[in-house]
């Protein structure tokens, strides 16, 4: 175990191995979390949370994100949603259009006896999500739905921070968060290079309520210029692959999200790969957004490389052409012209968009 250890710290630059509460246990480093909070992140140990846009929208004007008038989650509103990855700066890829500082990062897979588990991870994300949300309960416009933010009603285990399938108890994490009284629905965002854990999740019955699968490559090519994969960088691609052909299979909602980057994949040339890679995954639904310029991004990407709304909707409407063209049963479902996205509806794998209805949501409590 000392071995392993000692192996781990000597490739680390960004996490430390010590004592915490009296247990051996991985955590962010001491300047790393000093950067992070400045950039307004909760940190606990190893794990991050965030109040995105949306969430502090949510909050002072109550105009909740895309998923809300998509799926009706996060029920009651974008506030009741936590956003956290419990591998906070641990990444297997350092993705172009990434917001977050993926030159801090570390890549590699924590073992079980050195990271937190489920329960201690969410007591402490709690604990600094309500750091987070502090100054909102003396504001009169946000000062009720802070209080309603203490209490999620949906989780988002997401790329926020950190690849949360590297996190080798995200089955039983899964388990928790379904299990507890408020919980709605759980979405686990992944950038598809760990199959293996999405196989876990099937088997052991502790699938999330959505999982989204990242597409943002039609080949091999570009996902290595997209995606820099430092982990697997023989078969990165191939990983995907297996990914992608998984979600044909999971018992649970699918989701690929296409990002758009005018100067890498926003060719209309590309569409016919990208159509033959949603037939293999055959999700329930299929979310085309652009890039965003934000964050750290920006020094990697011009502001260029963001769409119009309306060049969105053209290319989701010919990738939604050639998808049936080639066999595939989609429809138009919706968009969201502030978030830049599309959705489109798988009708052969038919499942109901609505997570929580419309007409239920006045029902939260």
């Amino acid at each position: 175990m000392e071995k392993i250890e000692q192996v781990i710290k000597e490739s680390l630059k960004y996490h430390t191995i010590g004592e915490v509460n009296g247990r051996i246990r991985i955590r962010i480093t001491d300047e790393t979390k000093a950067k992070l909070i400045k950039a307004s992140y909760g940190i606990y140990n190893h794990s991050t949370v965030e109040l995105c846009h949306w969430t502090k929208s949510a909050l002072v004007k109550g105009q909740s994100c895309y998923k809300f008038k998509f799926y009706g989650a996060p029920a009651g509103g974008s506030h009741r949603c936590a956003e956290f990855s419990p591998v906070g700066m641990i990444c297997s890829n350092r993705c172009v259009y990434c917001w977050r500082p993926t030159e801090s990062f570390d890549s590699f897979i924590p073992s079980e006896d050195l990271v937190d588990d489920p329960e201690e991870i969410v007591q402490g994300i709690l604990r600094e999500r309500y750091r987070l949300l502090t100054g909102y309960f003396g504001n009169p416009k946000s000062k009720d739905r802070a209080k309603e933010a203490l209490v999620p009603t949906h989780w988002s285990i997401s790329l926020s921070g950190g690849e949360p399938t590297l996190y080798p108890k995200l089955p039983r994490l899964v388990k928790y968060l379904k299990n507890l009284p408020n919980t709605k629905s759980v979405f686990i965002v992944t950038n598809g290079e760990h199959p293996e854990m999405l196989e876990r999740l099937q088997r052991e019955d502790a699938l999330p309520t959505q999982l989204y699968l990242s597409c943002n490559a039609p080949n091999r090519e570009l996902f290595y210029r997209i995606n820099v994969p430092v982990m697997y960088r023989e078969d990165a691609w191939e990983r995907w692959l297996r990914s992608l052909e998984l979600l044909s299979r999971l018992n649970t909602r699918t989701v690929i999200r296409i990002t758009l980057i005018r100067s890498l994949n926003y060719d209309f040339k590309y569409i016919p790969e990208f159509a033959k890679l949603m037939l293999i995954g055959n999700p329930h639904f299929i979310e085309v957004k652009s890039y965003m310029h934000l964050g750290h991004s920006t020094f990697r990407l011009k502001r260029s490389d963001m769409l119009r709304h309306e060049e969105v909707r053209e290319w989701a409407l010919k990738l939604l052409e050639e998808i049936n063209r080639l066999g595939g049963n989609f429809r138009y479902m919706d968009e969201d012209e502030p978030s830049r996205i599309v959705v489109l509806q798988n009708m052969s794998r038919y499942v109901d968009r609505w997570i929580v209805r419309p007409e239920d949501q006045a029902k939260i409590k």
